[in-house]
């Protein structure tokens, strides 16, 4: 068990102490008593967040992880709460951009501090954004993409003075793209350089500090973590910009559905969100709870590791796309939380296929069998399929394991922790894996870059925030039309770029994409001003 502060005393309880720190003696003494309110300064939530391995900016691959840091630190930008296509000043108050779009300077906020006191100035956000490319984890690539690299960052990544950070690009990106794709990422949180590198181990720019805890610009801070249990966040006291309406956050692990409605019926909790669809229709009429719903830019998929033998034929994989019943499901397990998704770009993206056009799949065990038949496996295979904790996972596997069994297809579905199934895939050790995968960019480009995209296959490269470098999947012609349409300038051929690929993807690419989710949650009427859309999650403005 790790946790953010100081070990729980002997024979105590942690998550009583958290629910202690966060809602005072009174629940403390009997936490969570059926109908009890939640305190009226704090949101209380349930959540599966068994996905969570670290809280370090440079390391997070999880939505889950990557929702909450977003709820604690500020990037340079944020996404517009009323239009998820555009940007809007945070820490950065303002920026320019050269007439050959290969530099942008960011005029940053003067005068904040760190939850320590230290200054926040432009030379920690840019050795933050320099340390996420030192450290080489997943993240990097977020940087890495657009040109930053280990031995030239600390002079593509500058601070003239206090106020003011400059980004060198080596070619003339799209500034929408650099915006949406780094200054509003967690890669360009700014962080507490001191306070971390005093924490610093064997060199690490303080990975091992921040894998439990938060030293960043933002309104809350995490006070307090306990895998399998719960996070704590606390509003920081020091924050420049206007403090949260809520003064804390408590997020309870819940893995059951069923769990998570008995709590949100019975007022122990603000918002649920891993309801089921039979749980969402059931609460529509309800007089205390209300569901709220947005697309996000998440695909729910059916990854093939390519190094294996049978997934190195697109036949294959092609065939295992006609296994998936998109109409049946989506009038079922996935009603309410998800729609019918082929293409690797989502829904409202830039260069996204239309919804028709993006999923021209049904199910066809016939077409699967011939299929197999050409691939040299006339009599199927046995193969493996991972699967984690979402709520939907299961039947969604169960339903495919089903309609292969019927073709002479022995897939076996084991389901794990997500944070063990992410481990297993991103080490490459696997056969298949359904998961979900989100971008942080509306354009095509987003998803293209991490699903299709692999610069490097080599096992060394160790590009796990790139699905398709998890799956051993390397193709030079993709990586060459998707470093074409970064730079098209045109946007009717970039669309045509991005729509050959989307096609040819869904018959010969390492996944099969089946949905794109919802963000969906069950949430109190006692609760006010909840906002999101597909980026974000905003956290400070709800209110009681």
């Amino acid at each position: 068990m790790l946790a953010a502060s100081s070990p729980a005393p002997p024979g105590s309880h942690p998550l009583r102490l958290i629910l202690g720190a966060v809602c005072g003696a009174a629940i403390l003494a009997a936490p969570f008593a059926a109908g009890a309110a939640t305190p009226s300064n704090a949101l209380v939530m349930a959540w599966n967040i068994d996905a969570i391995s670290t809280f370090d900016p440079a390391q997070i691959g999880e939505v889950v992880t990557n929702e909450i840091v977003q709820g604690i630190c500020d990037p340079l930008v944020d996404v517009d709460p009323a239009d998820e296509t555009k940007v809007v000043p945070l820490f950065a108050e303002s920026w320019d951009v050269s007439d050959d779009h290969q530099q942008i300077t960011f005029h940053l906020r003067k005068g904040a501090v760190f939850p320590s006191g230290n200054p926040a100035t432009a030379a920690e956000t840019a050795w933050s954004m320099q340390r996420v490319v030192k450290l080489g984890f997943g993240n990097a690539a977020t940087l890495n993409e657009y040109g930053f690299t280990k031995d030239k960052v600390d002079t593509q990544i500058t601070a003239p003075d206090d106020a003011t950070l400059v980004l060198k690009l080596d070619k003339p990106y799209p500034t929408n793209l650099v915006l949406q794709g780094i200054a509003a990422n967690r890669v360009s949180f700014t962080h507490d350089r001191k306070t971390i590198l005093a924490n610093e181990v064997n060199g690490d720019l303080g990975n091992k500090y921040l894998a439990t805890r938060t030293e960043c610009l933002g309104p809350y801070r995490l006070v307090q973590w306990n895998a399998g249990e719960a996070v704590v966040l606390q509003a920081n006291d020091t924050y420049w910009g206007t403090a949260p309406a809520l003064k804390r956050i408590l997020i309870r692990h819940v893995a059951e559905a069923g769990t998570q409605r008995l709590l949100l019926t019975q007022g122990d909790v603000d918002v649920a969100r891993d309801l089921t669809p039979e749980d969402l229709k059931d609460l529509e009429s309800s007089p205390d709870v209300s569901i709220v719903r947005v697309l996000r830019p998440q695909l729910f998929y059916w990854a093939f590791n390519t190094a294996d033998p049978i997934f190195a034929n697109e036949k294959v994989r092609l065939a295992m796309r006609y296994l998936i019943d998109y109409d049946g499901l989506g009038k079922t397990v996935m009603s309410y939380i998800g729609v019918p998704r082929a293409s690797f770009a989502q829904i409202g993206a830039v260069g996204a296929l239309d919804e028709a056009e993006g999923q021209p799949f049904s199910l066809d065990l016939d077409k699967a069998k011939a299929l197999l038949a050409e691939a040299g496996y006339p009599d199927g295979f046995k193969a493996s399929v991972f699967i984690g904790t979402l709520p939907h996972a299961a039947p969604v596997a169960q339903s495919v394991q089903q309609n292969a069994a019927r073709i002479g297809v022995e897939l076996t579905v084991e389901r794990m922790a997500n944070a063990q199934l992410f481990s297993r895939v991103r080490g490459r050790d696997f056969q298949t894996s359904m998961s979900s995968w989100q971008t942080s960019v509306p354009d095509a480009h987003g998803n293209a870059s991490r699903l299709i995209y692999n610069p490097d296959n080599r096992a060394e490269a160790k590009l796990t925030q790139n699905p398709s470098w998890n799956a051993s999947f390397y193709s030079e012609a993709a990586n060459r039309k998707i470093e074409t349409a970064l730079l098209e300038e045109d946007p009717e051929k970039r669309n045509a770029l991005y729509r050959d690929l989307q096609l040819q993807m869904m018959q010969q690419g390492p996944s099969a994409i089946m949905f794109q989710m919802y963000n969906v949650a069950g949430i109190r009427k006692t609760l006010k001003n909840w906002s999101w859309n597909g980026f974000r999650t905003y956290y400070e403005t709800v209110a009681k």
